[in-house]
C-alpha cells in the first residue's frame, strides 16, 4: 500500500481564488462577489464560461461568493485556491 502526500490546504485567512462558472456573469455583480475580476471565456460552442479571480478575505467571504453564484443558478465548474495573484495576460 502506498501513501500519497498532498500539500496542506490552509483555511481561515486571506487567499487568492480562481472560480469558473458555466454561463455569463456581468460586471454589475462585482460587488456581490467580493470585487473579484471577471473574464468571459468564449468556448466557441455551447454556453460560455466566466472566470472569477481575486483575493478573498476568509472562508466566510468565499462561502458568500459561492452562495451568490448558486442563487444566480450558475453551475460552478471549478474552485481553486492559488498561490498568488495571476500575472496580467
Amino acid at each position: 500500500m502506498s501513501i500519497v502526500t498532498k500539500p496542506e490546504i490552509k483555511f481561515g485567512g486571506p487567499a487568492f481564488y480562481r472560480i469558473v462558472v458555466k454561463g455569463a456573469l456581468g460586471s454589475e455583480w462585482k460587488d456581490r462577489i467580493a470585487g473579484m475580476e471577471l473574464t468571459l471565456i468564449d468556448r466557441g460552442v455551447g454556453t460560455p464560461h466566466t472566470e472569477l479571480f481575486g483575493p478573498v478575505r476568509d472562508q466566510a467571504e468565499l462561502a458568500a461568493v459561492l452562495e451568490t453564484l448558486h442563487q444566480l443558478h450558475l453551475s460552478i465548474i471549478e474552485v481553486q485556491q492559488t498561490e498568488k495573484e495571476q500575472p496580467d495576460s
